[in-house]
C-alpha cells in the first residue's frame, strides 16, 4: 500500500516571473516577502504524524511557453511563484514519464519555518540515477516516475521554484531540450522522530495503558533481521571477529514474506545474443593488480564464491541502526521483500541532498528520503541497502534483513547480486568524513564477507541495461565500485570516489586477508 499524496494545487492564477528574472545570478536575487494572497492562506501545521507530502504542479514562468509536440515535453521555462506551504523539509521534484530525462537547470530557495529571511537559490541534481532498473518488476508495476535527486533544506514553511529548459546550440530551445510534461514539486515532511520508550510506573502510579503492538508490515521488517536483534529492535548491535561469522546464518532467505511476482532469482535471465562480454575497466578504474595511486591494489578474485569457507572471511559487524530505529513509516511501502540470490560487490553513492544536516538529524533525512523514493517517485521501497551518516552511524535500508540479499533500487542496470551503500552528503567538491569512510569500509567487509567476497578484488555482473553496457553485457567490476562505473553519472562524487580505494584496503584488512 502506498501513502496518499496530496492532490496538485489548482492552476495558479499569480502573475508569471520574466525570464530576465530567471537568468539572473542567485547573489542578485533580493530577499522578497511574499504578498498576501486572499487564496494561499497559511496553512495550519501538519499534526504529529509519521510525515506528509505536498505535491504542487509547476507552471509556465514567463511568455513562450508551449507543449512539444508528441514527446511529453513542454517549452519555456516552469516553476512556482513564492508561496506559503504547509511545514517540509526535503524538496524534489518529479514529472510522469520515468524515461524522460530533465534536461536544464533546476532551482530552488525555501524560507525557513517562523523565520522571514529567504535561502539563497540552491542547484536541485535534475539527474537521479539511484533508481530500480527499467525492465524490472518494481518498474513494470507503472507506478515510477521521473524524479531529481532530493535536496535536504531543513524546517521551512515557504517555496520557491525555477526550472531552465538546457538551450541548444545558438541559445534556442531545441525539441530535445524542452521540459518533461507533468512536473511537481515535492515537499516532504519526515514526520517526527520515534517516541523514546515509556517510563515505568513508579511507587503511587497507575501503570501507563499498554502501547499498541506491531503492525503486521513492522513485525516483518524487524522479523527480517532475526537472528541478529529482537523483535521491535531499534538497533543491531556491533560484534567483532570471530563471533559475526555466525551471521552467516542469518542470510538465508525461506520464501516467507517474498513479495508476490518478485522470485527470487538472478533477475536477468537469458543474455541479449547480441551483447558482447566485456572486461573493459570502468572511468578511470585500474585494471585488476594494479595500483589504485593510495597504496592499495584490486585484487582479481571473482572466482571466490568456489572456494567459499562460511564465515572466515566476515569483517567484524557495524553498529546498524535498523528502520525502527529510524523511524520508518511501514505503511506506506510496498508489502513483502524482493531478493538477489547474493551479494557480489556494493555500489556505493551520495544521496545529492546536501551537506546541511547535524548527526542528530540523520533519521529525519532518511525518512525524507523514503517518502520521496516512495510516495513521490513510485518505487516499492527506499532505494538504498545502507545508508551512513558523517559521524559514521549506519542505517538499514530497503527492509528485508540486513544480512540477506535485499534487492535494491540504486545502480541502474546492476541492482542484481549487489548492495548499495548512501552515504548522505554531496561529493562533488566536499571530502566524505573519515568516520563516514571507516563506516563504509566496516559495513562492507561484513556484508561482503558473509557471501564470501573479498572487498580488494573484482566480480563479474550481468547488466540489466543502461548508459554504459548493453542488457545481458557481463561487466568486471570491483567489488566495492561507486555508482558510476556502472552508469554514466557524477555519483558518489570526486571526492567520495577518489578514496573508495582506501575503503576497499581497509575492507580487507578487516575480514582478515
Amino acid at each position: 500500500m502506498r501513502g496518499n499524496l496530496v492532490p496538485p494545487a489548482a492552476s495558479l492564477c499569480a502573475a508569471a516571473l520574466t525570464l530576465s528574472f530567471l537568468a539572473a545570478p542567485a547573489a542578485a536575487t533580493p530577499s522578497v516577502a511574499i504578498p498576501p494572497h486572499p487564496a494561499l492562506p497559511r496553512a495550519a501545521a501538519p499534526p504529529r504524524v509519521p510525515g506528509a507530502t505536498h505535491s504542487l504542479r509547476l507552471v509556465p514562468l514567463g511568455p513562450g511557453h508551449r507543449a512539444a509536440p508528441g514527446h511529453g515535453r513542454v517549452r519555456g521555462p516552469q516553476g512556482l511563484p513564492a508561496r506559503e506551504v504547509p511545514p517540509f523539509s526535503l524538496v524534489g521534484i518529479v514529472w510522469d514519464d520515468a524515461t524522460t530525462e530533465l534536461r536544464g537547470r533546476a532551482q530552488v530557495r525555501t524560507r525557513p519555518l517562523g523565520g522571514r529571511s529567504w535561502s539563497e537559490w540552491r542547484d536541485v541534481q535534475t539527474h537521479d540515477d539511484d533508481r530500480p532498473d527499467l525492465d524490472s518488476p518494481e518498474s513494470r508495476a507503472g507506478t515510477l516516475r521521473g524524479s531529481t535527486a532530493p535536496l535536504w533544506v531543513g524546517a521551512s514553511d515557504a517555496v520557491q521554484v525555477r526550472v531552465n529548459p538546457e538551450p541548444a546550440a545558438g541559445g534556442r530551445l531545441a525539441e530535445g531540450t524542452a521540459l518533461p510534461s507533468g512536473m511537481r514539486v515535492e515537499l516532504v515532511d519526515p514526520g517526527h522522530d520515534p517516541a523514546p520508550g515509556r517510563p515505568r510506573a513508579g511507587r503511587g502510579r497507575s501503570a501507563p495503558p499498554p502501547a499498541p503492538g506491531p503492525s503486521d508490515e513492522e513485525a516483518a521488517s524487524s522479523a527480517a533481521n532475526f537472528p541478529l536483534a529482537p523483535l521491535g529492535a531499534t538497533e543491531i548491535p556491533a560484534v567483532g571477529r570471530p563471533e559475526s561469522a555466525k551471521d552467516v546464518e542469518a542470510t538465508h532467505v525461506d520464501g516467507t514474506n517474498v513479495a508476490e511476482g518478485h522470485p527470487i532469482s538472478d533477475g536477468h535471465g537469458a543474455a541479449d545474443p547480441e551483447a558482447e562480454p566485456t572486461d573493459r575497466p570502468q572511468q578511470g578504474a585500474p585494471d585488476s593488480g594494479a595500483d589504485n595511486g593510495d597504496g592499495s591494489a584490486d585484487v582479481d578474485d571473482s572466482d571466490s564464491d568456489a572456494d567459499f569457507d562460511a564465515g572466515r572471511y566476515v569483517g567484524p559487524r557495524p553498529r546498524i541502526v535498523t528502520r525502527a530505529g529510524w523511524g520508518a513509516d511501514e505503511s506506506i511501502r510496498e508489502k513483502g521483500f524482493v531478493y538477489n540470490k547474493t551479494v557480489h560487490a556494493a555500489f556505493v553513492h551520495h544521496t545529492a541532498s546536501g551537506n546541511g544536516y547535524g548527526c542528530g538529524q540523520s533519521p529525519s533525512v532518511i525518512r525524507g528520503i523514503y517518502r520521496y523514493h516512495v510516495v513521490s517517485s513510485g518505487w516499492r521501497d527506499i532505494g538504498y541497502n545502507f545508508l551512513v551518516d558523517k559521524c559514521g552511524t549506519v542505517y538499514e535500508g530497503r527492509a528485508g534483513g540486513v544480512a540477506k540479499p535485499v534487492r535494491g533500487a540504486h545502480t541502474l542496470g546492476f541492482n542484481t547480486n549487489s548492495m548499495g551503500i548512501a552515504v548522505l552528503g554531496t561529493f562533488g567538491r566536499s571530502d566524505p568524513s573519515s568516520a563516514a569512510l571507516t563506516a563504509v569500509a566496516t559495513l562492507s567487509a561484513w556484508k561482503l564477507g558473509l557471501y564470501g567476497v573479498n572487498p580488494a578484488g573484482t566480480t563479474t555482473l550481468v547488466s540489466g541495461g543502461g548508459n554504459l553496457f548493453k542488457k545481458g553485457t557481463s561487466v568486471r567490476l570491483r567489488a566495492i565500485s561507486g555508482h558510476r562505473d556502472g552508469f554514466a553519472t557524477e555519483c558518489p562524487g570526486d571526492q567520495l570516489y577518489n578514496r573508495l580505494g582506501t575503503a576497499r584496503s581497509t575492507a580487507s584488512r578487516l575480514q582478515g586477508r
